[in-house]
């Protein structure tokens, strides 16, 4: 039995979420080929700036590429349907204000001071640095 809801409550019908949800599927597909289009693009454009840098700075081709990316985020608009949901929703469960960016400079700051203090990042840099410089000599490397 469904209880009756007030008319002042937002509550879309069935042939918008069936929109919505037909839509988010074109969306995620959409996005899900820019991803596919970005990963290389992103590797070659890092690597056209750090060639075609002024020696100290790089050059601007990745960031670049990050506008671009970003500018195409927000004109696919992945979970712009959520306008539709209804009141109450958007705030059952809100995530907190961190973001992987942050998670990313905790874990980024855990590996600098571990090099700092000779830890294990220090060993595996050196071992990585020892690799790099085998390889370019033509060393066979040992195991």
């Amino acid at each position: 039995m469904q209880e009756n809801m007030p008319n002042n409550i937002r509550q879309p019908d069935r042939w918008t979420l069936i929109r919505d949800v037909a839509v988010l599927q074109v969306k995620l597909v959409v996005d899900g080929l820019r991803d596919l289009i970005l990963v290389p693009a992103s590797l070659i454009a890092g690597v056209a700036s750090l060639i075609g840098g002024d020696g100290e700075h790089p050059g601007p081709q990745f960031y670049r590429l990050l506008g671009v990316g970003k500018r195409s985020e927000h004109w696919i608009n992945l979970f712009g349907a959520h306008r539709h949901s209804p009141d109450g929703v958007a705030s059952e469960r809100e995530f907190n204000d961190a973001s992987i960016d942050d998670i990313i400079g905790r874990v980024e700051s855990f590996v600098v001071d571990e090099y700092q203090r000779g830890g294990v990042t220090a060993q595996a840099k050196a071992r990585l640095d020892s690799v790099l410089k085998s390889i370019r000599r033509g060393d066979k490397l040992s195991q």
